[in-house]
């Protein structure tokens, strides 16, 4: 399936859980505070907006934020928690979108694994140029991302449960050789045995990757923790939050001269 047919109206209006969650003030608090304080004085771009969970709350700070976003539903949802003019929002894809401002952003962010959605290596490293050319000399591009587990995965065995609690699992399928995993999330209702069933494709990327994408556009990987509140990141780790930041004086040309 395409990521606009899974990120769909469904998806869209059960997508946000207010204090809960990814949505939970210790979560979110942190996260917000840190983008905030790498934004400075400039405007920040958020790729894969989604229902604006840390893009209104970035705003909210005072900082200008523009997002862009494949799922019209999951736009559709944002605007019911912030106004076009408050966090703008350009439809489309995160590896090719243009947002007014091109060349002029302090900062860019891809937050809760989302740059894993794409499914291939090569529209990874696209999207790492695709930042750098929306972001000014010296800008900075963070990504939070979760480390692969794959070593969890039983001999012989292709998934791993990866979250367990009253009325929710949630497992996840690997292909090591494409580096592929679709997370399925199973929600019971009490008192139903039926289950209803989300399922999203992922292409999971190592930190070594990650940073060689970066360095393939041009980026320098100015740190790397492990949460958004800069505990150290450890091979123990299961997710990191890294910093890549565009040399001064650098940055790369429009998509239209880039190709030409």
């Amino acid at each position: 399936m395409r990521q606009e047919e899974i990120w769909d109206a469904d998806a869209a209006t059960g997508y946000d859980t207010p204090g809960t969650g990814m949505f939970a003030p210790e979560v979110l608090g942190p996260t917000v505070t840190t983008l905030a304080e790498l934004a400075g004085n400039g405007a920040a771009l958020e790729f894969a907006v989604g229902t604006g969970r840390v893009a209104s709350p970035l705003a909210a700070k005072g900082v200008a934020v523009t997002g862009i976003e494949l799922s019209r539903p999951m736009v559709e949802q944002l605007r019911t928690k912030a106004a076009e003019e408050a966090v703008p929002v350009v439809l489309g894809d995160m590896v090719t979108a243009t947002a007014p401002g091109v060349g002029s952003f302090h900062l860019v962010y891809l937050v809760f694994n989302a740059i894993s959605v794409l499914q291939t290596q090569p529209e990874q490293v696209e999207c790492f140029r695709n930042a750098a050319r929306h972001l000014a000399p010296g800008g900075r591009f963070v990504i939070e991302l979760w480390v692969p587990d794959v070593h969890k995965l039983p001999p012989d065995k292709k998934a791993v449960v990866c979250q367990y609690e009253p009325g929710h699992i949630s497992l996840d399928t690997y292909d090591v050789l494409t580096q592929h995993v679709v997370s399925h999330h199973f929600d019971f209702e009490e008192g139903k045995r039926t289950a209803k069933l989300f399922q999203s494709p992922h292409r999971y990327i190592w930190p070594s990757e990650l940073d060689l994408m970066a360095q393939l556009a041009g980026f320098e990987l100015e740190s790397r923790h492990a949460d958004w509140e800069g505990s150290p990141f450890t091979a123990d780790s299961g997710s990191h939050v890294s910093v890549y930041r565009l040399p001064a004086g650098e940055h790369l040309a429009p998509v239209s001269e880039a190709t030409s």
